[in-house]
């Protein structure tokens, strides 16, 4: 089977709305044409229901792009397999539907998976051409995660929900289903976050700072370490977004001459966390490093990571490399010296382990409320149930009096 992936890249989407309106798909999507051109001799509204997937994933899709992707990737599948496999319009199924879907996604088919993520469109001569390795999933030996499951549930559940509004459907029995699915595992259990241990973030990020010495060109790495860990911040929060550019400027002094970063972070909310006098050590090294004076103007444009080559900031794909750059030479260093398990377990890291290493670290020694706000937790008791846990250790506690 050759499969047709139903939506381009979001900067793609307003064309591909307009392209089924007036009915021009054909000049810059030819193959998806054909496609639904051949699908709706079983699902005659099928250019229809396409139409309100590409309205829905806009209208969610213009304020995050990773929200899009997340939809996207799932809407895609679910509809494919609707049309294709089930044979139904998705504004037609009902109950027992979605739960063989579910089971679909537990174990898909071997030809609607391939063994790596892949391009769905490129331009060619004008036209957006079909990668024809593209598959609705990927092949993965383990079983299914909890998370994926989570974000299937969440995507169909929030489009049923928008489809009820705008009056395309009558029902939604996402809920029913995900409440009454056997493969969804109920938690109860103790969830600490992914930290590095303190011999890991030592090398992580002095290993870098020795080798900033040979390539100069780690200070950027450096910085971005330093911020991850420093300020909490998630990675998207350093990178470059359609609605969002971080840029020196965003750096400020009040008048007591203490420091924040101001960052826009989920959901589009501004925060402003503090810096720490060894931050703006940091601070004053990288610019020194980019020839730039020690400390920021109120009116600076320039990007907070910057590329070495082109213009603006780097993206969230770019940043998450020098992570792993930084990674990979610790990695290196701790097997070099004989810290071998240590190694083994940085291997797995990712860039979002920083946030929660030096959340996890500074829970010991600043007030819950202050470190909720560096974090952008929304409430304090998100904080406490991630980095603290209170009612854990308390009852961990108890736990010890107890007599046989």
């Amino acid at each position: 089977m050759t499969f047709v992936p139903l939506v381009d890249v979001f900067k793609q989407l307003r064309y591909q709305i307009a392209h089924i309106e007036d009915g021009t798909l054909n000049t810059e999507y030819p193959e998806l044409a054909s496609f639904i051109a051949n699908v709706q001799h079983t699902i005659p509204t099928l250019g229809q229901e396409l139409l309100f997937v590409y309205q829905f994933l806009y209208v969610y899709g213009r304020k995050s792009e990773g929200t899009f992707n997340r939809f996207r990737n799932e809407i895609e599948r679910f509809c494919l397999w609707a049309w294709l496999i089930n044979g139904q319009s998705v504004f037609t199924l009902r109950r027992e539907d979605i739960e063989a879907y579910t089971d679909f996604v537990v174990e898909p088919r071997k030809d609607w998976c391939s063994e790596s993520v892949q391009w769905r469109y490129k331009d060619n001569e004008g036209r957006r051409q079909v990668n024809g390795a593209w598959r609705p999933f990927i092949n993965k030996q383990v079983q299914v995660s909890q998370q994926t499951l989570a974000a299937m549930f969440t995507a169909l559940n929030v489009f049923y929900k928008f489809a009820l509004l705008e009056e395309k459907c009558f029902s939604n029995f996402v809920p029913v289903v995900k409440k009454n699915s056997p493969y969804l595992v109920v938690q109860s259990q103790i969830n600490l976050p992914d930290t590095l241990s303190n011999l890991q973030w030592e090398y992580v990020l002095n290993v870098t700072k020795d080798a900033c010495q040979e390539e100069p060109n780690l200070e950027r790495n450096l910085f971005v370490l330093a911020c991850l860990k420093g300020l909490y911040l998630r990675i998207s929060e350093l990178s470059e977004r359609p609605h969002w550019s971080p840029v020196m400027s965003h750096f400020w002094q009040d008048a007591d001459g203490f420091w924040f970063f101001r960052v826009m972070g989920k959901g589009n909310k501004l925060r402003d966390v503090t810096l720490s006098d060894e931050i703006v050590e940091y601070l004053r090294r990288y610019r020194l490093y980019r020839g730039l004076p020690p400390l920021p103007r109120v009116d600076e444009a320039f990007p907070v990571i910057h590329k070495i080559r082109g213009q603006g900031g780097m993206t969230v794909r770019q940043l998450r490399r020098l992570v792993q750059e930084s990674f990979d030479l610790a990695e290196t260093s701790l097997r070099k010296d004989g810290f071998v398990d240590e190694a083994e377990q940085l291997a797995s890291a990712t860039a979002h382990w920083l946030r929660h290493t030096g959340a996890t670290h500074d829970a010991q020694i600043r007030p819950l409320k202050h470190l909720s706000e560096d974090l952008g937790h929304a409430k304090i008791a998100t904080t406490d149930q991630i980095y603290i846990q209170t009612n854990v250790k308390e009852r961990a506690i108890s736990g010890l009096k107890r007599k046989l």
